[in-house]
């Protein structure tokens, strides 16, 4: 019984340590949404240093690859996202403004093929189709009727959103997990022969 005890143990500690890390998302997600500039310049610190680094390991990998048909191709992609990267990191704002700008664009648009579409397929889902393309467009209207001050508030409103909801998930992960671990250990105890238990004897057994 030491072997599933101690696998029992090590699973309610992952889990436990998962539910953490959901908190600490969860924490994050409130102060950014609280502070929606600081986290949306966060945001574009965070995603330039990934394009950086992503740049640089690419680089490598097709330094690695040199010889093959995609070293250029790996060359120039590698470029490129070292290049997006150093240029989101010296202007965190400029990018800023520039992806909400996109990203109202696409709510826009999103919401007018919604609108459209489910006027002439009319399915069994056009009042809720309907709604989307409503909601999409409006999204899209004030973000764009607001920018560039928009830019401010709008990618760090997402990106807390994201941080809140990942951390709430990993909560339900990490606390279900353990009470699932802690059944089954429990249905292990119950099922296992006490120490104390007389065994029978192969006489008592044939009768």
């Amino acid at each position: 019984m030491n072997g599933p005890t101690t696998e029992g143990r090590k699973l309610t500690r992952s889990f436990g340590w998962l539910a953490l890390l959901g908190a600490l998302l969860v924490i994050a997600g409130i102060i950014g949404l609280i502070y929606t500039g600081f986290a949306t310049l966060t945001s574009m610190l965070l995603f330039g240093w990934l394009l950086l680094v992503g740049g640089l390991v690419g680089l490598l990998h097709a330094i690695e690859s040199r010889g093959t048909n995609y070293f250029w191709l790996g060359v120039v992609v590698a470029a490129l996202n070292i290049a997006a990267g150093v240029v989101v990191i010296k202007h965190p704002e400029g990018t800023a403004e520039a992806l909400t700008m996109f990203a109202a664009l696409l709510f826009l648009t999103g919401g007018v093929f919604r609108l459209v579409g489910s006027v002439v397929v009319r399915g069994p889902q056009m009042g809720w189709t309907l709604f989307q393309g409503a909601f999409g467009m409006l999204l899209g209207l004030l973000v764009l009727f607001d920018w560039p001050h928009s830019s401010l508030y709008v990618l760090g409103f997402f990106f807390s959103l994201a941080l809140l909801f990942d951390g709430l998930g990993l909560i339900a992960i990490g606390i279900g997990g353990r009470r699932i671990v802690s059944l089954v250990s429990e249905r292990l105890d119950e099922s296992a022969p006490t120490p104390d238990e007389p065994s029978k004897a192969p006489e008592e057994e044939q009768k």
